[in-house]
């Protein structure tokens, strides 16, 4: 799921080289922390927060598939 992450992130940012994923597991929750570059943050975000809420509905739909909760936190 982590590749599934960077793989959107890189193809939607300016600088790919500057995306970073962490991957944290909570009990029975994986949190992925998605950092980028400043000047791609809006990118990642999109209008009203569109393409971040959709990046967020892969990754969970990606989750489903394996029986787990993900969460998606986008870090400046």
């Amino acid at each position: 799921m982590k590749e599934l992450l960077i793989y959107i992130a890189k193809n939607l940012v300016n600088d790919p080289d500057a995306v970073n994923v962490t991957e944290t597991v909570q009990d029975s929750e994986v949190v992925f922390q998605l950092r980028v570059a400043p000047d791609d943050m809006g990118k990642v975000i999109g209008r009203h927060g569109r393409i971040a809420k959709e990046i967020r509905t892969l990754m969970k739909a990606a989750g489903n598939r394996e029986n787990k909760k993900v969460t998606v936190d986008i870090v400046d």
